[in-house]
């Protein structure tokens, strides 16, 4: 019977902290692991799901939004990954700053058409601004990425605090990226937690550490997906693990 999909957004209170890798390398793993599950680039305006992956989708959100192409002819599947993806658009500014009632339609976009997917992945822009903390609260899930950087590690928690204003009973969980070791990566995510704790009252989970690993940077570069090209080092490893305690 069709059922609505699971919607995990995955966000970054900055940049350059793998968060659209992750994104991508869970939706392969999610998919390894039985799942059906559309990946939706949800960084409206410097989407980028597609370079990274090397592909040319023929039709992106704004073609749908425009009315020029249907949702279901703007989705491409991963030829190797077995996922499907529905892509953004690059440098729209007036995709990045889309009135509420277009914000909307793009919100029930992956329920709409999402009828035989069992988890809709939105890779959220970094940043803070209106639309990512309206898709981060529409979301069943919030996957919040850290590094044990500070600078990080303060927008991470600028991420866990709206989100906790703007749905106080939703589900925010972190994940600590490019962490040393496991050990590390546990400490960072105490921080973090720490830091929710004293002054939000509340305590997100650990969804996982994924520890860093250099071919992560070789499978980006090649524009592969990491699970396929190496996928017995560490990181592919951890994400299997977010994978997999996702759905059990």
């Amino acid at each position: 019977m069709p059922h609505d999909p699971r919607t995990i957004a995955v966000a970054s209170g900055k940049g350059g902290v793998g968060k659209t890798w992750f994104a991508i390398t869970l939706a392969h793993a999610l998919t390894r692991l039985g799942r059906r599950v559309l990946l939706f680039d949800g960084d409206l305006g410097l989407a980028n799901i597609d370079v990274q992956l090397g592909l040319m989708p023929a039709h992106d959100i704004g073609g749908v939004l425009e009315g020029r192409v249907s949702l279901a002819d703007a989705v491409m599947r991963h030829p190797g990954g077995g996922f499907d993806i529905l892509a953004g658009r690059s440098g729209s500014g007036a995709l990045a700053a889309l009135d509420p009632a277009s914000l909307e339609t793009v919100l029930a976009m992956p329920r709409n058409g999402a009828a035989g997917y069992d988890d809709v992945l939105l890779d959220l822009g970094a940043g803070v601004e209106r639309p990512v903390r309206r898709m981060a609260a529409a979301a069943d899930l919030l996957l919040v990425l850290a590094t044990e950087e500070p600078t990080s590690l303060t927008d991470a928690y600028a991420v866990l605090k709206l989100h906790r204003a703007d749905r106080p009973l939703g589900d925010s969980r972190i994940v600590v990226n490019f962490a040393p070791t496991q050990a590390a990566g546990e400490r960072t995510y105490v921080a973090l937690r720490r830091a929710c704790s004293t002054f939000l009252r509340f305590e997100p989970g650990l969804a996982g550490v994924v520890r860093r690993e250099d071919k992560v940077r070789d499978a980006v570069r090649r524009q592969t997906l990491l699970l396929t090209r190496h996928p017995g080092c560490t990181a592919a490893e951890d994400v299997e693990e977010v994978a997999s305690r996702l759905v059990a």
